[in-house]
């Protein structure tokens, strides 16, 4: 009785055995460079542009804030060289002393508006590039998703997926298992035309004259942070 009892449990465990690996198709990899396809997109170079535009428009009004903070700053220094004049009366001396206080609460209201600008400005972008990069991995991993089982694949794996050294998960990968390519010819359809290119100017341009960058807002009497 034992022994038939142990021929139909072994009988028994392989025939799970044989339903398991029909179950199972046949392992085929492919092998995909997520981080080269979202670089050598068309839609990131235009991302890419714009955020260029944008970082530029911001640099100029942070210009502007300091220009401000400058003049500020100078009319604070006026009033600080005129309260150190000996034949001021104590009342005259006294009216200076109020108004450059009030200017150096002007500065400093001016250093608060400089940083939160450029925090707000930072803050946005950061938003904007993960956003971005979310949206196009999301439709990247689709789209490498669809011609990996096209290829008959059972596995796709993302080469560039940094392992927690900082390096490639994959020590070597067979090349044939590559289908970035792929991809990139899928994603690269929906390219639009570039416009053509303006003629090249025949005349070099001017160098931009020195001292172009705006000088940084100093805050005298404020301590720095």
């Amino acid at each position: 009785m034992k022994t038939i009892l142990k021929t139909l449990l072994v009988s028994l465990a392989l025939g799970a055995s044989a339903l398991l690996a029909q179950a199972q198709p046949a392992l085929k990899v492919a092998v995909v460079d997520m981080a080269s396809l979202y670089d050598k997109h068309y839609k990131t170079e235009e991302q890419n542009a714009k955020l260029q535009v944008d970082e530029q428009r911001a640099q100029e009004d942070l210009q502007r804030l300091n220009a401000e903070g400058n003049v500020i700053v100078a009319a604070y220094q006026e009033l600080t060289e005129q309260i150190n004049n000996p034949v001021l009366s104590n009342e005259a001396k006294a009216k200076l002393e109020a108004d450059a206080q009030a200017k150096l609460e002007e500065i400093q209201t001016k250093q608060n508006e400089v940083q939160t600008f450029r925090q707000n400005v930072q803050r946005t972008l950061q938003t904007r590039i993960g956003n971005f990069r979310d949206l196009l991995l999301e439709e990247l991993g689709k789209i490498a998703t669809d011609i990996a089982k096209q290829k008959g694949a059972t596995l796709l794996i993302d080469k560039s997926a940094p392992a927690g050294f900082g390096i490639s998960n994959f020590i070597y990968v067979d090349p044939a298992y590559e289908i970035t390519d792929d991809v990139m010819a899928v994603v690269n359809k929906g390219r639009p035309a570039k416009p053509p290119a303006a003629p090249a100017a025949t005349k070099p341009a001017a160098p931009a004259p020195a001292g172009t960058d705006a000088p940084a807002v100093s805050f005298p009497g404020a301590s720095k942070k």
